[in-house]
Formats: structure tokens, sequence, C-alpha cells
């Protein structure tokens, strides 16, 4: 077996883990897409890994690396955001007792899952072809509906103020969509 899917079956392995420990086994359904829109993430790193480095000033690098630094402060944002605003039970930041539209908040509805959109981009970006193109359509079909079956599961949870709050924020890029 080569180390490529020696290395995509312990990845897959280890998502499957997590997302049963974090959403699935509590049966919040938004888990599953998850898992698939993490996957891709891990599935572009490893199809554009032996390139991550090649030819570091071309346009597409470059942008490539935007992205991938932008994923990472958008995630740490939401991240701090659901912890200081979010008032989550059990040590659990996704857990949050109270409706979080402040910070990063107040212009995107799930900073997590555009975080995957960017990384996912970005990766792709290190060597554009037809499969991490069809790969990264993997990941903007399953973040797309992570986000919507999040937001279902928000509206049972909040009610009418997080459909207020979906009125005046974007689901993942601020003041665009």
């Amino acid at each position: 077996m080569s180390r490529f899917w020696i290395i995509l079956a312990a990845g897959t392995l280890f998502l499957l883990v997590f997302s049963w420990f974090s959403s699935i086994r509590e049966k919040r359904i938004h888990g599953y897409p998850r898992f698939f829109a993490f996957e891709s993430v891990f599935v572009l790193i490893l199809l554009n890994e032996k390139v991550w480095f090649r030819d570091p000033l071309s346009i597409l690098q470059v942008l490539s690396w935007l992205l991938l630094l932008v994923s990472i402060v958008v995630v740490a944002a939401g991240f701090f955001a659901l912890v200081k605003f979010g008032k989550p039970r059990d040590g659990n930041f996704e857990k949050t007792t109270r409706l979080v539209d402040r910070g990063i908040f107040r212009l995107i509805r799930h900073p997590m899952y555009a975080s995957l959109l960017y990384l996912g981009l970005g990766a792709f970006l290190k060597e554009v072809r037809w499969l991490t193109g069809c790969v990264l359509a993997v990941n903007i079909a399953a973040s797309w509906a992570t986000a919507l079956m999040e937001e279902r599961e928000m509206k049972m949870k909040f009610g009418e103020a997080y459909s207020d709050y979906m009125k005046k924020s974007k689901r993942f890029i601020p003041f665009v969509i």
C-alpha cells in the first residue's frame, strides 16, 4: 500500500471519529456533511502536497497562501467569539447557550465553515487540475449543506432571534454571501 493511501485511511478514520464524537453522536445532523467538508480539505492537501512550495511567487501560490492565512484568522476569530460570547456548556465551544452575533459573527454566520471553504480553495490553488477541482466542488457543496443544516438547528434552538440575525449577516463572505 502506498504512503498516500495509508495517510488517507488514517486521516479519514480520525475525521470519522472526530465527527462522531463532536456532533453525529449527539444527533446534530450537520455533522454528516461537515465530515465531507473536512475530508475534502484533507484530500486536497494530500493531492497537492508535492507542489505546496513550488513556484512560491506565482499568482496562484500567492493567492493560495493568502486564502490559507485568511482561513486561520477566520477560524480563530470564530472560536474565540463562541467561547467569549456564547457561554458554552460542558467546555464545548459548539454547545453555546447564547446566540453569538458579535465579533466575526456580526459579519458572517459560519466562520468555521467559511474557513473550511477558504482552506479548500487555498489548497486547490496549489495545483489546479480536474481532480482537485472535483474535490473542491465536494468541499463547497458539503460546507454549504452543513451551513444550511446548522441554520435549521439554530432556528430551532434560538427561534426568532436567529431568524432576525440571519437577515443582518451573510453566510460565508462578509457583505457578499
